[in-house]
């Protein structure tokens, strides 16, 4: 039974989320933002998604959305972190294929 799972899951896993996009919005300076992205490119590197990185003083729009909330994580389309991300719920996020 636990063969089973094993081989189950280490099968969902390889298979990755190569079709998820990934946006984080940042600016320049911002140390959370570069740990934000240090984590998102190792998880990138596991699990194949598309990474983007979107500053946000280059557009008004977004300065004004999310200036002073940045980092700011959207997976495909749906804004799920703000400020800090969490490695585990990352992670929980991509291997429960929940995007």
């Amino acid at each position: 039974m636990i063969w089973n799972w094993l081989t189950f899951w280490r099968r969902k896993r390889s298979q990755g989320v190569p079709d998820w996009r990934v946006v984080m919005y940042t600016r320049a300076g911002c140390h959370l933002c570069d740990d934000a992205w240090a984590l998102l490119e190792a998880v990138r590197r596991r699990y194949g998604f598309a990474l983007v990185k979107t500053d946000v003083d280059g557009d008004p729009e977004l300065a004004a959305r999310y200036g002073l909330e940045v980092p700011v994580v959207e997976v495909n389309g749906k804004v799920r972190f703000r400020g800090v991300v969490n490695a585990v719920l990352l992670r929980r996020l991509f291997e429960a294929g929940d995007g």
